[in-house]
């Protein structure tokens, strides 16, 4: 079954993609949250001419992204956590720890559009920030023991 999509989910496709569902997932979760449309003819219709209208808009929200990833460029991600004798962490490092620390820098990204993997450790990480749809930038988390 082919749904519209009204909003970005991860691992399905972001927002106004045209994605295949099994019928359950979209009849049970997708269209009754309102996260999603049946991809009949007349909603494909309306969905081109609003694409066609919205082109510009979404150029300008590649370049804002763009222009976002530049400005953080090699920046390095440092968060100081308690650890034990082992350099083992209390607790673990977060999407939101980081979502904070760019926050205090001067970028609003929102910790749902940070990917990052588990950390339990002190050392150097990757975490992804996913802008747009076509722009990813991988900053470096450095997770440090605190004094």
């Amino acid at each position: 079954m082919e749904v519209i999509l009204k909003t970005d989910i991860a691992g399905l496709g972001y927002k106004n993609d045209v994605v295949a569902v099994k019928p359950g997932y979209a009849r049970n979760y997708l269209i009754p949250q309102g996260y999603a449309i049946l991809a009949t003819s007349s909603s494909r219709k309306v969905l081109a001419e609003n694409l066609k209208q919205a082109a510009h808009k979404a150029e300008k929200i590649k370049n804002d992204a763009l222009a976002i990833a530049e400005q953080i460029g090699e920046m390095v991600i440092t968060i100081a956590m308690k650890t034990g004798d082992s350099g083992r962490i209390f607790g673990r490092v977060t999407n939101t720890q980081v979502s904070d620390f760019l926050r205090e820098k001067g970028f609003d990204i929102d910790r749902k559009k940070i990917a990052i993997d588990d950390i339990k450790n002190v050392g150097d990480y990757t975490a992804i920030l996913d802008l747009h749809k076509e722009v990813k930038h991988k900053v470096q988390v450095s997770v440090v023991a605190e004094d």
